[in-house]
């Protein structure tokens, strides 16, 4: 019996914790056998008379109590025969077994868009394995060379590893395809057309009849033909590829010479290239298509310098015609790069017919010649440090010659690159507004000599898992999320450029086609945005800029960066280690006084950012790295500190458990991420938006920063809820409708967030991640009065005039982060504006106006604009 007793304790432990229907069916059997157990052993109570006497007559009539103590016995033991049936049945079930959703560690390819069993695995502890420094070449490259050239030269490679190194290098074979590219049936339809175009536009000029024969068209269309066709071959000269093995070589020797000059070091998993083999060795005659995040000019050097150390052939790169400068352009064609146009007849805005099929049909033909092709997705390079909004002009080319089946699929490797400190010095003078100066000789020169005499730390280069382009593309064709969209996701997506050659008017092609490259486009920058690792500086300054802006002791510091630390575990790769103090000190060391200043007081090491301007915006550069990891949970926290802040304002008496609304949290997280849909790509797009915020409230709340209750309805609410659920649906009117106040609110009744008062500090610090945008945003819309009367400004003239706004607020102290003044968040805004259809951006002979739209050209509305935004900005 006392086994059995034990039994039921265990088992009601059991279903308590699990809370699993088997376990609460076992219960119930073994309590009705223990009820059994006791009853056959019970003793006879000798002090009841009653009882013996109807025991010993058995003829005894049976009283009513008598019958329905035996109905209840039996419809006992019915109950009793069900439950053990069932218990069989449950038996005769295996059980689910549910494993707990594990983090994503980042440099994996996306699962839902690429099938497992096609990608080139990689293990996960092997993804977390130790970068090496690729720059400490060992002696293995002495040993190779005296294999394969005789035992005499095995010193000389000892001495020599950086040339025996080079040497070693296999060699790939690299066709020139420049010859066929003019031939090609596009380009001469362009010629055609582009010759056509100009001689109407001729006749047009003159004013004259189609059918009037004193303009001779057969004699002006062969001249502008020819004009074309010359114009042709001098685009083709300036934009192809001269790709050698000699010069690569002799490239990868000075760079192990010189790069240990300025940096102490380039990191990357010896893992990530044995996946690009595999990848390789798994489809020989797929392109590989590398797909960078741009900080520097250095990037494109350096992946070419790791991928030819590790025998796989060098891609061609594109880049911007702004790099073709003497000796440094010729360096870079022979090292891959082929150079294109940026803009496309900025002046006039007319489509380039001609530069546009010789661009398509080279890539074309580099990719079906077998050529490797790597180009920065983000068109150029970041100015503010977090991930720019995809281009996908280059893309949009890849794309189609996959549907021309030139090529039966690609192999898409997105590319993580950072540095603890930017190569390319700040871009600090361009978010001031001010003029990028190009690039020359001179200039070139110069910085080679600067960035020679400076140390520049350590720069990491992450490889993520190539994903096939086929399956992509099927993926997201087939994909709900991709497609069906929300109103507010079909809001989210991005806008292609139309100027632009990066943008998607390279080719035609329909809306569909567009959707779908822009869509693979915002994938590759998320994957590769999680993957980029967080280098020591980044770190830092996103503490002091977020946590720590009036400086704080270096044990607090300490202190905070282990928080970070254990924040980012199993999501992002951190490209350090070491106990946080060196990392504080090593970092604030690397920076520099001119951005962190270190001073003691009262014995210990205060450490504070330098806020001035333009130093914080320098500074704000190496703290935007973190923001694409915090922006989902900023958003949510500074929606839920408005909502609270409206609820308190409303409620009397003590507002301490002021709560607010699930349901009303989420839509307005929803329509500040509409705000900010040209910073962040906040979800892949095989998500749903609303899903991913739903994940990040709830790690919120597993870090106790937030809280969710659940709350019981009241008997009116509940009346009410089966009463709107009855007639939801009916066809009711707009009167009858409104009869039901709060019908979107029910769940909001049930379900309210809380705000633990011990994480106040960290609602602080998830609300300053994004504030110096909303500060800029609420400037730009404050600007617009000056488009009050029909009055069109010139776009960079008001683009001025907003950074002067945003200067006047932050010297006055109405905004206490100068990293605010930034030309491209002024930009994003702008974008954002049109595409609400507040402002209207048109271009008139080569200048483009600025002009506010009906009905918004108004005082009152202009003031409705700011309220919006306002809204976002944290008290």
């Amino acid at each position: 019996m006392l086994g059995i007793v034990e039994c039921l304790v265990f088992l009601c432990v059991v279903g308590y914790l699990f809370k699993s229907q088997r376990a609460n069916d076992m219960v119930d059997v073994i309590s009705n056998r223990i009820q059994e157990a006791y009853g056959s052993i019970r003793m006879p109570n000798v002090f009841s008379s009653s009882t013996a006497n109807n025991r010993n007559n058995i003829y005894a009539p049976v009283t009513r109590h008598e019958a329905e103590r035996q109905q209840r016995q039996r419809s006992k033991d019915c109950d009793q025969r069900a439950r053990q049936q069932k218990l069989f049945q449950i038996k005769d079930t295996p059980i689910a077994h549910v494993e707990p959703e594990q983090p994503k560690i980042p440099g994996f390819a996306c699962s839902t868009c690429s099938p497992t069993e096609s990608r080139p695995q990689l293990d996960q502890n092997q993804r977390r394995r130790h970068a090496i420094d690729i720059l400490r070449v060992t002696t293995h490259a002495g040993a190779h060379y005296a294999a394969t050239r005789g035992t005499g030269a095995f010193d000389w490679g000892v001495w020599c590893t950086h040339l025996a190194q080079a040497l070693r290098v296999k060699r790939f074979p690299y066709p020139q395809v420049a010859g066929a590219v003019l031939p090609d049936e596009r380009v001469l339809e362009a010629l055609e057309t582009t010759a056509k175009e100009a001689t109407n536009e001729k006749r047009a000029e003159l004013g004259l009849a189609e059918n009037d024969e004193s303009f001779d068209e057969d004699s002006y269309y062969n001249a502008i033909y020819r004009k074309q066709e010359q114009r042709a071959q001098k685009i083709l000269v300036g934009m192809r590829s001269k790709i050698s093995n000699l010069v690569l070589r002799i490239t990868s020797w000075v760079l192990y010479k010189l790069l240990p000059c300025f940096m102490s070091g380039v990191a990357a998993h010896p893992a990530q290239v044995e996946m690009i083999k595999r990848a390789i060795e798994k489809n020989p005659d797929v392109p590989l298509i590398f797909l960078p995040l741009h900080r520097s000019h250095l990037d494109y050097i350096m992946v070419s310098f790791i991928l030819l150390n590790n025998d796989i052939k060098c891609p061609l790169v594109a880049g911007g015609d702004n790099l073709r400068i003497p000796v440094f352009g010729s360096i870079l064609r022979y090292d891959g790069a082929f150079f294109i146009k940026r803009k496309i007849d900025p002046l006039t805005g007319k489509k380039d017919h001609v530069y546009r099929a010789i661009l398509h049909t080279y890539l074309q033909k580099c990719l079906t010649a077998g050529h490797n092709v790597e180009f920065f997705i983000e068109g150029g390079r970041t100015r503010t440090g977090k991930p720019c909004m995809p281009k996908s002009g280059i893309l949009s080319v890849i794309v189609d010659a996959y549907n021309d089946k030139s090529i039966s699929d690609a192999l898409l490797v997105p590319v993580s690159i950072n540095y603890e400190k930017l190569v390319d010095g700040n871009f600090v003078r361009e978010q001031l507004g001010q003029k990028k100066i190009p690039e020359s000789f001179a200039s070139a020169a110069s910085a080679i000599m600067k960035v020679l005499k400076a140390r520049y730390g350590l720069m990491r280069i992450d490889f993520n898992e190539p994903f096939s382009l086929s399956e992509l593309v099927k993926s997201l064709r087939t994909s709900d999320t991709a497609h069906n969209y929300t109103p507010e996701m079909r809001r989210l997506q991005h806008k292609p450029s139309t100027t632009s050659l990066f943008g998607t008017d390279v080719v035609q092609e329909e809306q569909d086609q567009r959707q779908l490259i822009d869509n693979i486009a915002r994938h590759v920058v998320y994957d590769s945005a999680r993957a980029t690792s967080v280098m020591t500086t980044n770190a830092l300054a996103f503490l002091l800029l977020n946590r720590f802006r009036d400086g704080a002791p270096l044990s607090l510091l300490v202190e905070a960066l282990d928080e970070l630390r254990a924040v980012l575990e199993g999501t992002r790769d951190l490209g350090f280690t070491g106990s946080s103090e060196d990392v504080i000190r090593y970092a604030a060391d690397l920076l520099g006084p001119g951005l962190v200043t270190k001073e003691l007081r009262n014995g210990q090491t205060f450490i504070k950012p330098v806020t001035m301007i333009p130093n914080v915006i320098e500074l704000s550069y190496y703290s935007n790295c973190l923001l694409p990891h915090f922006a989902l949970e900023s958003i949510i926290v500074t929606c839920a500190c408005f909502l609270r802040r409206e609820a308190e304002r409303n409620k009397e008496g003590d507002a301490e458990d002021v709560t607010i609304g699930h349901n009303a949290l989420l839509q307005l997280c929803i329509e500040f991420a509409e705000l900010l849909m040209y910073e962040f790509i906040l979800c892949k797009p095989c998500q749903k938006l609303e899903n991913v915020l739903e994940n990040s409230l709830e790690e919120l709340c597993t870090r106790n920063i937030l809280s969710q209750l659940k709350q019981e309805l009241t008997e009116d609410q509940q009346r009410a809820q089966r009463l709107y659920q009855a007639m939801d649906g009916l066809d009711v009117d707009d009167e009858q409708d409104d009869f039901f106040d709060e019908k979107p609110s029910f769940e909001d009744a049930t379900e309210r967030v809380q705000f633990p008062p011990e994480k106040h500090c960290d609602r602080i610090v998830l609300q300053s991640v994004l504030a110096p945008f909303t500060h800029t945003y609420r400037a730009v819309a404050a600007t617009l009065n000056h488009l009050l009367g029909d009055n069109a400004m010139v776009e960079s003239d008001f683009i001025r005039l907003c950074i002067k706004e945003i200067s006047a607020r932050v010297e006055a102290g109405d905004c206490k982060y100068g990293e605010s003044i930034s030309t491209d968040t002024v930009r994003n805004c702008l974008k954002v504006f049109e595409k609400r259809s507040y402002i209207e951006t048109t271009n008139k002979n080569g200048v483009r106006l600025v002009t506010l739209l009906p009905p918004y050209d108004s005082a009152p509305e202009i003031q409705s604009i700011l309220e919006q935004v306002e809204t976002f900005v944290p008290v």
